[in-house]
């Protein structure tokens, strides 16, 4: 397996262990796990198991979770912590999609 889905596949992974610590304790977490932490779960299984679709959606969920983030960490700012670290991994889902179509775009021709 290719080093840009081992590194997707981490950040889908941590992105759901952030919501789920990120929301511990709260009045609805069941909601939580489902809403914030299944969807990053399923899609790390799918780019495990080499679906090509999945490593696009979790291109296209990344661009919500970053707005999530950049909305939360400008207007609560005791959450603002927990929405750096999912803009960070955000931006880094998106990366790690994007990077072997770098990697072809830009490979030396020889």
């Amino acid at each position: 397996m290719d080093r840009s889905r081992l590194v997707l596949a981490a950040l889908l992974q941590l992105l759901a262990v952030l919501y789920a610590v990120w929301f511990y304790g709260d009045r609805h977490y069941v909601a939580v796990l489902l809403v914030f932490c299944l969807p990053p779960l399923l899609l790390m299984i799918g780019v495990m198991a080499r679906r090509p679709s999945a490593a696009f959606w979790a291109g296209v969920f990344a661009l919500f979770w970053f707005a999530h983030g950049v909305m939360v960490a400008y207007s609560r700012p005791p959450e603002a912590g927990y929405a750096w670290g999912g803009i960070v991994l955000s931006v880094g889902i998106v990366l790690a999609t994007s990077w072997p179509a770098f990697r072809k775009r830009f490979r030396k021709q020889a």
